[in-house]
């Protein structure tokens, strides 16, 4: 860890996630223990070290010690997400789920050479470029029937929580790096990146991708897709409309390749009320420490073991965030500034106070 004393930041892997939070919940404990003052409400708390590698194993703990361990939980609070933007503190209330999906296309048994083969045989990737393309069009809708029947609507008192929200197209385009939205104003930007599906490609493996100009014809290629789940798609019905809407392209192909189209893992989406007894003293938490009401956000990123806590322990779950949205959370200058990390642990023990008198 590096501290950047003229700018007053801390710098360092993991410094907005997660070690900072994890240690701004352990100061808050020290804090109390220097006072003198007694806890306002027995924490149980669980680490864990394995979120950027699927938490294994920790949903089957949960479930395990749901009625040992964890019993008589009555609330479940996680800071491992960040700030919408740099001035206003959020709290969270949503995020959306991942379907991760993989078509693999197999032809010739081995790369062949396109001066000899091409034109005569059936490439791998010109098939799945194919069915690629019927996926998602250039608008960022997704192609395959029956998705957005599925999306639970939109209520008049959702929709209201945009209005206060502190976001601006300029940010999106800071965020990333170009003028290349497919939305022009805040409420529009923020309900496709929350509470709307998404269907993003991400690669194929198995095809040239190196500098140069390699002539190959790939002998199989694996196309990556994932979409981005939310209210009310269920997970299973989202496979079955997947494989079918695929398959169905695949065969008006005619190719004689092998295909196949799989699941690779799933996260389901997550939701909670905003106006209950959680939010609304983490809300009087932060307007006591940085005098400005936070925002109510969701976020489009996935945290599954949120859902484990709520559906394991039958109670509700607060995302309470630390840090900025530059923190620039996984990367090489990965940062938290000190103003946040100071506040933010104010902000972790007023929430205690105010909960425990809900």
């Amino acid at each position: 860890m590096f501290h950047d004393e003229k700018n007053d930041i801390l710098f360092g892997r993991g410094a907005t996630d997660d070690k900072g939070p994890i240690l701004g919940w352990l100061n808050v404990i020290e804090a109390h223990n220097k006072l003198g003052w007694e806890l306002p409400v027995n924490l149980v708390v669980c680490f864990e070290g394995m979120e950027e590698s699927g938490s294994l194993g920790l949903d089957e703990l949960v479930a395990k010690e749901a009625n040992n361990y964890f019993k008589n939980v009555d609330q479940c609070t996680i800071s491992d997400n960040y700030w919408l933007g740099t001035t206003k503190p959020v709290l969270t209330y949503g995020l959306r789920g991942c379907n991760y999906y993989q078509i693999i296309i197999e032809g010739p048994g081995a790369d062949l050479h396109s001066g000899i083969f091409g034109g005569i045989i059936a490439e791998p990737m010109t098939d799945l470029v194919k069915v690629m393309s019927t996926l998602v069009d250039t608008k960022g809708k997704i192609q395959i029937p029956g998705v957005y029947d599925m999306v639970a609507p939109l209520t008049e008192r959702e929709d209201q929580l945009y209005d206060a929200i502190d976001f601006s197209l300029g940010e999106l385009n800071a965020a990333s790096g170009s003028e290349t939205s497919l939305h022009d104003n805040k409420k529009d930007i923020l309900k496709h990146r929350w509470r709307y599906p998404s269907l993003s490609l991400h690669g194929i493996e198995g095809a040239f991708s190196g500098a140069g100009a390699k002539t190959v014809i790939p002998a199989k290629v694996v196309g990556k897709f994932s979409i981005r789940t939310v209210p009310n798609i269920d997970s299973k019905k989202l496979d079955e409309l997947v494989f079918k809407h695929i398959n169905e392209e695949f065969a008006k192909l005619q190719s004689p390749n092998k295909f196949k189209v799989e699941l690779i893992h799933d996260g389901n989406y997550w939701v909670s009320d905003p106006f209950n007894e959680s939010f609304t003293a983490a809300s009087k938490a932060t307007q006591d420490v940085w005098n400005v009401v936070p925002d109510f956000t969701r976020e489009g990123g996935s945290i599954p073991i949120t859902l484990t806590f709520e559906k394991e322990l039958g109670v509700d779950v607060l995302l309470l965030p630390m840090g900025r949205g530059d923190d620039g959370a996984h990367s090489i200058n990965e940062k938290l500034d000190v103003s946040n990390y100071i506040n933010g642990c104010k902000t972790l023990g007023g929430y205690l106070h105010y909960f425990s008198k809900a």
